[in-house]
């Protein structure tokens, strides 16, 4: 079967706290934009074989938030260190040592790095994922290893819902 990967940034995140980056929580906000994303893709969505996701406290409540919504909650779930990344370098190198028996993965990270791997992967044009914003975009090759020149074929934005 060919590759799909469904990019989530996670939801707004909140600077009224002092704490380190990597331990920001949601603003309420977020919370109302991941129910608005999430619940639209419930007609016609794609069940993910694996979610990855950041470490990050408001990636792992952002990814939460579409597993409850989504019905996920039986998909393998992975926190992965290696996620944290803003370039996409490393996202980049997660997706393509990823086992080939995953057909669907999912995964919750960050800016810069997927709005740079939307662009360098699909076929359109994204000037900035937004927060809860959500892509999709499948490839005609089997291997993770191979993947290039995919199709986006979802793009929701909280923006798009409003």
């Amino acid at each position: 079967m060919n590759k799909i990967i469904q990019f989530v940034r996670h939801a707004k995140s909140s600077w009224k706290f002092d704490v380190k980056d990597h331990d920001r929580p949601l603003k309420k906000r977020g919370l109302k934009d991941v129910d608005l994303v999430a619940n639209h893709l419930k007609t016609n969505f794609l069940k993910p074989d694996i979610i990855m996701c950041s470490t990050s406290n408001r990636t792992k409540t952002t990814a939460m938030q579409f597993v409850d919504i989504l019905d996920l909650k039986h998909i393998d779930f992975q926190l992965k260190k290696k996620l944290y990344d803003f370039s996409g370098s490393t996202v980049l190198d997660t997706i393509k040592n990823c086992d080939d028996s995953v057909d669907v993965l999912m995964i919750f990270g960050h800016n810069y790095a997927l709005t740079n791997l939307c662009n360098s992967l699909g076929n359109i044009a994204i000037d900035n994922v937004t927060t809860s914003g959500f892509v999709q975009i499948e490839f005609e090759q089997n291997s993770w290893r191979t993947i290039k020149n995919g199709k986006t074929t979802k793009i929701v934005f909280p923006k798009h819902l409003k």
